[in-house]
């Protein structure tokens, strides 16, 4: 009589280097899943290399040996895939009331909002690192790390008091060093373009290139050991001849928790990618556009920027916040916090305009009075 053999039973017989083999071929998702379906895949599935190169194919900048070292020391690679895939998701924008917010702002004093420097708030520009990647149409254009903020040490006072700003990537036309500039053509799979013209009357090239780039920003705090990722990998919107025809402006970014750091209670990371259409000719087969800028500010719910001690207290925070892998979620966060901006400068139109109705109406009582005593 012939003997079944149960699948359970098939796998017992594959040796773990098979198993191995099989999971070093997953995605981060996959391999996560893959770790709930038997005991032997879990305990594989704990095998840091797994990890690393699951980050790495994501984030091709995790493959610097600095960066790898500060992966280890903040928990690993599995710990760092899993604080990092995930995009921030706020859902408090709606529990602040922002009527309470016009009519009380003089509850801040201009010291809180501001601010001293309080040393019990334990955070330093030092405690932060950047990992950058940016993708087009899954090709790896650029990768970065960023230790430390830029121009913060040395001039505290300065730096915490001055709107907050970090410029990974800036170029002008008179940089005459080409080298590290970061560029796309039709080779990376850019569609041609004639002229300036026809992109004016089409879009095409802007259409492409909203729809292809990718952007990862993750920051890390070597002191409290914890990292996040503060893009929204897609953009979020954009602007395109941004100032000349030869510019586009793409927006990636999230909304931050700031409960108890500012008024508004909830801050946009705003990731600014700049693009110039640096060569078009020869029927559009050699169309290159040079990237020119790649930024992060912190912007309130009044459209100001944050300074630096606010935004440090800020990116600290939102390293613990809450995350979802549904990027709709993370959109909804975004869209949410522009319609309340939105609704909060409208509110804000309405009171200014009636205050100038106060006043022209006081004025006018004024002059009527002078004249009235005056005849």
């Amino acid at each position: 009589m012939a003997t079944s053999v149960t699948p359970v039973e098939n796998m017992a017989s594959l040796s773990s280097d098979l198993f191995y083999d099989i999971l070093k071929r997953l995605d981060g998702a996959t391999l996560a899943s893959a770790a709930c379906a038997c005991a032997a895949f879990c305990s594989i599935s704990k095998e840091e290399k797994l990890w690393e190169n699951v980050c790495a194919s994501m984030w091709p900048s995790t493959n610097r040996d600095d960066v790898k070292s500060l992966i280890s020391s903040i928990g690993g690679f599995k710990k760092f895939y899993a604080d990092c895939f995930p995009l921030i998701v706020n859902k408090e924008v709606t529990e602040f009331r922002w009527n309470e917010y016009l009519e009380n702002p003089e509850e801040w004093t201009e010291a809180e909002y501001y601010g001293d420097i309080d040393e019990s708030e334990n955070v330093s520009p030092t405690d932060f690192v950047s990992i950058v990647d940016v993708r087009y149409k899954d090709k790896t254009i650029s990768s970065k790390a960023l230790w430390g903020i830029p121009n913060a040490n040395g001039a505290q006072r300065w730096f915490y008091n001055c709107p907050f700003r970090v410029d990974l990537f800036t170029y002008t036309a008179r940089d005459d060093d080409d080298a590290g500039e970061v560029t796309l053509s039709v080779s990376d799979g850019l569609p041609p373009i004639t002229s300036l013209e026809k992109e004016r009357k089409d879009g095409k090239l802007w259409q492409e290139l909203r729809d292809g780039i990718r952007l990862s920003w993750i920051v890390v705090n070597t002191k409290i050991k914890q990292a996040a990722n503060l893009s929204s990998w897609s953009p979020l919107g954009g602007q395109r001849h941004w100032p000349t025809d030869k510019d586009f402006l793409i927006r990636f970014g999230s909304i931050l928790p700031a409960k108890d750091i500012l008024p508004c209670h909830a801050v946009e990371c705003i990731l600014l990618m700049k693009f110039r259409v640096v060569h078009t000719e020869g029927g559009g087969a050699h169309t290159t556009l040079k990237m020119t800028e790649l930024s992060m500010q912190l912007g309130d719910m009044e459209g100001a920027h944050v300074n630096g001690r606010n935004s440090l207290l800020v990116l600290k925070e939102a390293l613990s916040c809450q995350r979802s892998k549904n990027y709709n979620e993370a959109l909804e966060s975004c869209q949410l916090y522009s319609k309340v901006q939105s609704e909060l400068k409208e509110e804000k139109m309405r009171n200014e305009s009636r205050l100038d109705r106060l006043y022209i109406l006081s004025g006018i009582a004024a002059c009527a009075t002078f004249w009235y005593y005056f005849l």
